[in-house]
């Protein structure tokens, strides 16, 4: 069953088409230029900044009054000032930056403080999530939903691997090493925005990481939610947004994983 989207979710599907379409295109030319001594990553800087370019116009636009929080240019304030965008416009850059066809654009609206709507756009796939309060998470039109799994040996978990510079990596192999013992499996994609989306739709059972931005996550707490799951941080809290520390699965699992990942914490085995 199609669902007829409200006009905010339009809006916010329509400026992710639209700054999709060149990140699509230029995305087309990055295998070309990994040969090339300069590398590539110049240009994806430059098709990262196009895409946020787009993405503020149409918005701004269509809801004139509201604020910004977008990854590149920042905090812009807003006459409205319940109502915040929180963008991403190129999630996965790594991933885009290798050719490598799993990154996404993120747009939240904030409001109030809390994520009111979603939007993750998967344009490779041209696979469309969203969300927006009492209405439900979709793909494409169709409701989707958190997985009905309860077993955790049952269970495909994603997470993200700190880079080289970044967070604890001795925690997170503790943590790994904790979720391989209990799980059917990890997984580690490079786009956060879309790791929860796949919360969202049952293609994870859980997803969990640590040191994140509030843009790499307000989109998905949204379909998360409206599917049905529970987010949460990893020791419980719900301060998501700032601590950018977050645990999002069913309502089975969602104990289980966040007991085993705070044990790790500990120190404990």
């Amino acid at each position: 069953m199609t669902h007829l989207r409200s006009a905010l979710i339009n809006v916010m599907c329509g400026a992710a088409q639209k700054a999709a379409r060149k990140l699509v295109r230029d995305f087309g030319e990055v295998e070309h230029l990994q040969v090339s001594r300069k590398g590539p990553a110049d240009f994806v800087s430059t098709a990262d900044k196009t895409a946020e370019k787009t993405l503020l116009r149409e918005l701004g636009k269509a809801r004139p009054g509201y604020g910004f929080l977008a990854e590149e240019g920042g905090a812009i304030a807003g006459t409205d000032t319940s109502n915040r965008w929180i963008i991403d416009p190129l999630d996965g850059t790594s991933n885009y930056l290798h050719g490598i066809p799993h990154f996404a654009i993120s747009i939240a609206l904030e409001r109030d403080g809390e994520p009111f709507a979603g939007v993750i756009y998967e344009p490779v796939h041209d696979e469309m999530f969203w969300a927006e309060k009492g209405q439900g998470a979709h793909l494409n039109g169709h409701r989707i939903r958190v997985s009905s799994r309860h077993r955790p040996d049952e269970s495909l978990f994603a997470t993200g691997i700190p880079f080289k510079g970044a967070g604890d990596h001795a925690r997170f192999l503790r943590q790994l090493q904790a979720v391989m013992g209990l799980s059917a499996g990890v997984r580690r994609f490079g786009s956060a925005a879309l790791d929860l989306a796949y919360v969202a739709a049952g293609r994870y059972d859980g997803y969990w990481e640590t040191g994140l931005k509030v843009w790499d996550i307000a989109a998905g707490i949204a379909l998360v939610r409206e599917a049905g799951g529970f987010v949460s941080e990893i020791g419980g809290g719900k301060d998501m947004m700032t601590s950018g520390d977050i645990l999002a699965t069913n309502s089975q699992l969602h104990a289980l994983l966040g007991k085993a990942l705070r044990q790790t914490a500990a120190g404990k085995p």
